[in-house]
């Protein structure tokens, strides 16, 4: 949603309140002294049902059968050749054309702009006007070869390669389009005197408040969502180069190094009150690019004696100029300065990450009956996950930048640390905000992107079970897990707000910082790595 909230003390009426059955007055115990009232695609009858007025029974004034087509073609063909019985090559070609989402009939057609050079003067295409112009040449060859280098007593050798060309569907924010101008209205319902004596919105609203908010096909636009008229399907050029050594008949090891370049990547910005007949413009383009290399050693054994494992570790780098093809207030826009200024780690950069698991069962005591029957059929899994510091971006408050909103990085005091550390700080350290001052007013400041890291992560889970058999169809299974078994402490990510007042403190776990669920994403930080140990017992009957 673009950053323009409603007004104060104000609330939101719609469906989703008929939905738990809440009567009003149980809602709103003082009355509000402004409602905002919404339609966006919603069912109408259910409206009626909550503010108690209409007719649920008469269709809707307005038409509100949409639907987004998206019609994609794809051809792809791919052979094997073994010329000989260590060689063998893949190869294949595969042609993409995506057309741009558009709706069923010209009714439902989705709006542009013409004009986006200028957005002072920039205005609303004819609608069914296309998005962008549907490209052609999305031509992705791949191959890749295996070559046995070495045959021998559990000694083989093996060489992988591959390289690939792959074109992503090139919708990115534009997907979101459905949900704003003109498929969005909204109005405010001003406070009154109600028959209680109370002023505020009174419930049940009159005919007039109940009524919803027209649709407008026609200026003044709210949000809009556009793209670039010359836009192209984004790309990636992939390769990978292997080499796998079997250590005895269960075991092989294998290092990797692996290579991405992404090219034409999306990336929005967004235009705040361009001209007077928009409010907010979210401008989709080709102005990212990516690249990404990394090594990757794996050790694997396969089950054997009764121990199983697998090990990898990941050395790599990534660099983007977005991380996101979606909405975001962090890019900077041409109109400030050349995209390239935000080029720099990528938000999900992990430059060290290793994990491993290991399952044994462990072997059954033969001292005696009691001693097998006790201690037998018992078998343990570990698990250890350890990787190096995310970045974090360091921004200032939001502002309007040569006409675009935008979260400026700011200007570095030479000679100044940019950490401090103490045991005092949750993690070992914070970031000093005296090392930086904000950006002049409209300009990128000469901070870079994503410079500095938060915090590793490191946990180790272990659990116990055993499977009790009493006849051939009925047993139970017990099994006991203890996550983050030794109490590691793992903190989130500080705040990299210039403006609040706990910048560059962690202020959460890291179990905490990657969601809580429901509406906020993200499991529950009970299952999330990086939490405080936690211990669950399981028993499980089985006939």
């Amino acid at each position: 949603m673009p950053p323009r909230e409603p007004p104060r003390n104000s609330i939101q009426v719609g469906p989703g309140l008929a939905a738990v059955g809440v009567p009003v007055a149980a809602l709103f115990p003082t009355l509000p002294t402004q409602v905002r009232t919404y339609q966006d695609f919603l069912n109408l009858p259910f409206l009626y049902s909550v503010i108690g007025v209409g007719d649920p029974s008469q269709p809707p004034p307005y038409n509100v059968d949409i639907a987004k087509k998206n019609n994609r073609f794809r051809i792809y063909g791919q052979d094997t050749w073994k010329p000989t019985q260590r060689f063998t090559l893949t190869y294949g070609l595969r042609w993409d054309i995506n057309l741009p989402l558009k709706g069923k009939n010209l009714e439902n057609q989705p709006f542009t702009v013409t004009g986006l050079n200028n957005p002072a003067t920039m205005t609303l295409a004819p609608r069914g006007t296309p998005l962008y112009q549907t490209t052609y040449c999305n031509v992705g060859p791949r191959v890749g070869v295996a070559y046995q280098l070495r045959q021998g007593a559990n000694r083989d050798t093996l060489l992988r390669g591959g390289f690939g060309i792959f074109y992503d569907q090139g919708y990115g924010s534009i997907g979101g389009l459905s949900a704003f101008f003109p498929f969005n209205s909204a109005k405010i319902i001003a406070s009154s005197s109600c028959p209680s004596g109370a002023t505020g919105v009174c419930f049940p609203l009159s005919s007039q408040e109940a009524a919803p908010p027209a649709f407008r096909t026609t200026p003044p636009v709210v949000t809009i969502f556009v793209a670039d008229r010359n836009l192209k399907l984004p790309r990636t050029y992939q390769w990978n180069v292997a080499a796998e050594q079997s250590l005895g008949s269960s075991q092989s090891i294998s290092f990797t190094y692996v290579g991405a370049i992404g090219r034409d990547l999306l990336r929005t910005t967004i235009l705040s009150s361009p001209n007077p007949d928009f409010m907010t413009v979210y401008l989709t383009d080709n102005t990212s690019t990516s690249d990404y290399h990394a090594l990757q050693v794996k050790f694997q054994r396969r089950l054997s004696q009764g121990l199983q494992a697998l090990t990898s570790y990941t050395f790599g780098h990534s660099i983007d100029i977005a991380s996101s093809d979606a909405f975001t207030i962090l890019n900077t826009a041409s109109s400030v300065a050349n995209p390239k200024i935000d080029r720099g780690s990528s938000d999900f950069d992990i430059r060290h990450s290793f994990a491993a698991g290991v399952t044994y069962s462990l072997p059954t005591p033969q001292w005696n009956k009691f001693a097998r029957a006790t201690l037998g059929g018992w078998s343990v899994d570990a698990l250890v996950l350890a990787r190096s510091a995310p970045p974090v971006n360091v921004v200032g408050s939001l502002v309007v930048a040569a006409g675009t909103l935008l979260y400026p990085r700011p200007n570095v005091n030479p000679g100044v640390p940019l950490e401090l550390s103490s045991s005092q700080y949750a993690g070992g350290k914070i970031f000093n905000k005296a090392a930086f001052t904000p950006a002049p007013a409209g300009q990128q400041g000469d901070f870079g992107r994503n410079v500095l890291r938060g915090f590793g992560a490191t946990q180790a889970d272990v659990a116990f079970q055993r499977q009790f058999r009493f006849t051939e169809r009925l047993n139970l299974r017990f099994r006991a897990e203890f996550f983050n078994i030794f109490n590691h402490p793992n903190f989130g990510p500080p705040d990299g707000n210039l403006t609040d007042p706990l910048f560059g403190h962690s202020t959460q776990t890291l179990a905490s910082s990657l969601g809580s669920g429901g509406a906020n994403g993200g499991f529950n930080p009970l299952y999330q790595i990086g939490g405080p140990r936690s211990i669950q017992l399981a028993l499980k009957l089985a006939f």
